[in-house]
């Protein structure tokens, strides 16, 4: 891949730049792996636009201009959960309404969509009266009704609680659903893996030992995943480089994960609605630095319902690769938390001209990557 043009940028931006700041753009120039202290000052000290060249360079290296998509629909099984996160806006804690759906208003909601969607998206909340035999057989019949759809399901979050209660060990619960018809695992549920943090957010939820846990029995079975962040809420930079050394370690060990995920906090009826949004430029900061840190994950996801739109396509200058799927307007995770896409789907179309806008090859793509012509 020619990086000729961003090399001479970082060349000429590398006589203004600290001694610390330099080391760091020539380690990303010969593809080596930063440092936690590196990450941490790229976090505190560098330039935004210096970061977005850096993450540009990793960017190209992998993805050339690609930009991937995927024709996909989630479902949300029940927002009644057995957690109250601080910052959730989704569960029936905090949400206007509560809901539980049956297994055949999920199956209608398969049957609405179109041959051309490729992937289902099952994550929700924590449901105190469901087992894990109810969701292996709900896995049977989406693949019954659909055996070519991807069925991408259950947070890690949901898997622990599934899998305890039922008194198996996270290889033998993941194997039974495999079994099942479980394809790949969701990213949701990492929050922060800061120890301290967590338990102030989210004190009731999975470790992250757990979660690191589930995926990495997911990865072993050879179930790939994706990995989240919840960033921009009461978390500092170390604490971000910490969840982010975490993330690269497991994937040296597995190679399991598909793409990084930064996940923005909104603040809207959550019980940390008192705690202000962070910037447009954080967000790009936190894509860029995600972007030049987990040099062993192949892509960075910009996931659009949460950010917007408009941002999203911004992001793919700053190390973003997959623009995530048109989704359908199937999900309220993020409109229930105030974000700006309350009714969040788009038209291959749209995506398309989306991604073309921002000067990328848009491509769309199956669940495990491969381009769909």
């Amino acid at each position: 891949m020619q990086l000729s043009g961003q090399t001479d940028t970082i060349k000429l931006l590398q006589k203004s730049l600290s001694p610390g700041l330099s080391v760091i753009s020539e380690k990303v120039l010969a593809n080596q792996s930063l440092s936690p202290a590196d990450g941490l000052l790229l976090f505190e000290k560098a330039e935004l636009g210096f970061l977005g060249v850096l993450a540009d360079v990793v960017r190209k290296r992998k993805n050339g201009d690609k930009a991937w998509f995927i024709r996909n629909f989630h479902v949300e099984p029940t927002n009644i959960c057995v957690n109250r996160c601080s910052f959730c806006s989704f569960s029936h804690h905090f949400s206007p309404s509560k809901w539980e759906l049956t297994v055949d208003e999920i199956l209608a909601k398969v049957d609405e969509q179109e041959e051309t969607v490729r992937e289902i998206h099952i994550t929700g909340a924590v449901h105190p009266k469901r087992d894990i035999i109810y969701y292996g057989e709900l896995l049977k019949k989406i693949k019954a009704r659909r055996p070519d759809l991807h069925v991408k399901a259950y947070s890690a979050v949901e898997l622990d609680y599934m899998i305890k209660k039922a008194g198996m060990d996270f290889t033998t619960g993941l194997k039974y659903l495999k079994d099942c018809g479980l394809d790949s695992v969701p990213g949701g549920g990492a929050e922060i893996f800061d120890e301290t943090i967590r338990e102030k957010i989210c004190g009731m939820k999975t470790s992250s030992s757990d979660w690191l846990g589930i995926h990495h029995a997911a990865h072993e079975l050879g179930l790939p995943s994706n990995a989240t962040m919840l960033y921009g809420h009461v978390e500092t930079y170390a604490h971000r480089i910490d969840h982010l050394e975490r993330l690269r370690h497991l994937q040296s060990l597995t190679l399991g994960f598909n793409a990084f995920i930064p996940l923005k906090f909104h603040r809207y009826n959550n019980e940390m609605k008192d705690i202000p949004e962070v910037s447009v430029n954080e967000d790009m900061k936190m894509y860029a630095v995600s972007r030049i840190y987990l040099d062993n994950f192949p892509h960075m996801k910009a996931y659009w319902p949460a950010l917007g739109r408009k941002m999203a396509q911004v992001s793919l200058s700053f190390g973003v690769d997959d623009m995530d799927g048109t989704i359908n307007d199937s999900t309220r995770i993020y409109s229930l938390a105030g974000a700006e896409e309350q009714s969040p789907g788009m038209t291959v179309s749209g995506m398309k001209q989306l991604i073309e806008e921002a000067g990328r090859i848009p491509l769309e793509r199956d669940s495990y990557y491969r381009p769909v012509l």
